[in-house]
């Protein structure tokens, strides 16, 4: 009985070693000097998708107190958008219009729509396509930064870009 016992355990030893040792996981990732290569993880953004808008491109530009038109600045971010959304033909995006939170509601959604419409107009005279793009505005709503004083201001007075699917 305890040489079937010392069979049995020696067996589970030798399976055990053998399902531990290394082996190669792919034929094909040997280099030319016989070793493994490690494939590496695929890392960034998905291509297309708002995260890569955001890292690549930029999805907002900021506007002057109680303006709507574009400065140099959003035009270049702009630009790089239209140029995004011609590598993603299949990409639809929603302008969000927004203001700081100085005067009425009514006038800041109005503001804020214009803004919107600054940024699209500006990207279907790029060559985008206006059907793949929409817009909306929250006014003062929604404000990207809370507070009083010029530097949250500026950072309220904006359109971003969002992708929509």
């Amino acid at each position: 009985m305890n040489v079937l016992r010392l069979a049995a355990t020696l067996s589970l030893v030798a399976l055990t070693t053998v399902a531990c040792a290394k082996k190669p996981t792919d034929a094909g990732a040997m280099s030319t000097s016989g070793s493994t290569a490690a494939a590496a993880p695929a890392t960034g953004p998905v291509p297309g998708s708002q995260e890569d808008l955001v890292v690549n491109v930029g999805d907002r530009v900021f506007f002057a107190f109680d303006k709507y038109a574009l400065d140099s600045e959003a035009q270049a971010t702009l630009t790089r958008q239209a140029d995004w959304m011609k590598k993603y033909p299949a990409v639809t995006v929603t302008v969000e219009g927004h203001a700081d939170e100085r005067g009425t509601r009514e006038y800041n959604l109005a503001l804020g729509e214009k803004r919107a419409n600054s940024a699209k107009d500006f990207l279907v005279a790029l060559g985008v396509a206006t059907s793949r793009i929409t817009v909306i505005s929250y006014g003062k709503e929604r404000p990207a930064v809370l507070g009083t004083g010029e530097a949250v201001w500026a950072q309220n007075r904006r359109a971003v870009t969002v992708v929509s699917n």
